[in-house]
């Protein structure tokens, strides 16, 4: 039997927690010299769903958008770069709409055999359960997923990768 992951996938979402994760991506891609996908999202419905509660004006909307699209990139080049530093190539996927919708679109379209979030934030309700995006593309998607958690320990990881 080969090598039952050929496909990684990372969400990056610009936290702390998911450029661990991203660390800790980069460490298996390494390992099992699978191909690694970074993707990023944005988060297109949140803001309409802003613009419909008249919290921003359609101008505001577009300016807040571009920014975000900017921040996308510029994680990706991160991650790209932390990966650079190990030796792992990395595609670059980004994104704009739902998250958990197009996290698992992307799944399905790179043939994605793990993915990869950082941790879970603290749930404070049901509600806040059911929005949390990353928790819900976990659920929704039809691929193993790995949940990184211990920071120190992953970095320590990351950093003796040569």
């Amino acid at each position: 039997m080969g090598n039952p992951i050929q496909r990684i996938m990372v969400y990056v979402d610009g936290s702390e927690q998911s450029i661990t994760a991203a660390q800790y991506a980069i460490c298996l891609a390494s390992f099992s010299r699978a191909e690694l996908i970074a993707c990023y999202i944005v988060n297109t419905t949140a803001v309409e769903d802003l613009l419909r509660a008249r919290i921003f004006l359609q101008d505001e909307q577009v300016e807040y958008e571009h920014d975000m699209e900017a921040d996308a990139q510029r994680y990706l080049n991160y991650v790209g770069e932390l990966a650079a530093r190990k030796g792992v190539t990395v595609i670059r996927k980004s994104g704009r709409g739902s998250v958990h919708k197009e996290i698992v679109a992307a799944v399905k379209e790179y043939e994605v055999d793990l993915l990869v979030l950082g941790e879970l934030s603290h749930i404070r309700s049901r509600r806040d359960e059911f929005y949390d995006e990353a928790e819900r593309a976990m659920r929704a998607t039809s691929c193993s997923v790995l949940i990184v958690k211990d920071e120190d320990r992953v970095y320590e990881m990351y950093e003796s990768l040569t």
